[in-house]
């Protein structure tokens, strides 16, 4: 697990220039990662069943729009909401101040940062995807990309069930691989609360808002 001040100080970029998400999104369509999955989950015949159960429900999401920009917006407000829902008010304001969230308000301030990180992760995706070429080679990779959907997906859920369970019901589960890099210092800011209580999680808003002010 990342330290304190590390997770304070990628949350703090992230609030401050959203735009940045695109250098964590760097290599998060890799190539040789869709390949590691792909062989991983030819190989991993014990949870086979559940998998291909899960891949149906993926071809469904897909079918009706689920990679629609959209979503991947919707995905991003929904976990930093879950990450808002512990931060008190007087924290919240002094942090978000930054971009001018003691005027628009929370919801909106989350939609700010979530639309955003959305338009560099869709940038990073039409380039890489572009580069990728050939009809043989994309449909191999989208397989190795279904299975890194798919275990992405079951891992946020033994992990950080209560992310899981806000993002299952409209299957955006299935999009967190994509975002996870840009917001996986807000999903460890709530694993240190859930696993090292209050107090810790309060720590790293205390060096969030330092981070955030002292960028000012």
């Amino acid at each position: 697990m990342s330290t304190y001040k590390e997770i304070a100080k990628r949350i703090a970029k992230i609030i401050v220039s959203p735009e940045t998400a695109i250098g964590f999104v760097h290599g998060v369509l890799s190539v040789p990662q869709d390949l590691g999955y792909l062989a991983y989950g030819y190989l991993n015949t014990e949870s086979r069943y559940n998998r291909d159960t899960e891949r149906i429900r993926l071809i469904k999401a897909v079918r009706f729009g689920i990679l629609q920009n959209e979503s991947f917006i919707n995905t991003i407000e929904t976990i930093l909401k879950k990450f808002n829902q512990y931060v008190p008010k007087n924290k919240r304001d002094n942090i978000y101040a930054k971009i001018g969230s003691s005027i628009v308000g929370r919801t909106v301030t989350n939609s700010i940062i979530s639309k955003k990180i959305a338009t560099s992760i869709a940038q990073r995706s039409t380039l890489m995807i572009a580069l990728r070429g050939g009809i043989v080679g994309n449909t191999l990779l989208a397989g190795g990309m279904a299975e890194r959907s798919i275990y992405t997906s079951q891992r946020l859920q033994r992990t950080e069930p209560k992310i899981y369970n806000a993002l299952r019901p409209k299957n955006y589960d299935f999009l967190y691989f994509l975002v996870e890099p840009a917001l996986h210092p807000f999903v460890e800011a709530l694993r240190v609360r859930r696993t090292q209580g209050e107090a810790a999680f309060n720590q790293i808003l205390e060096l969030v808002e330092k981070e955030v002010n002292y960028g000012k």
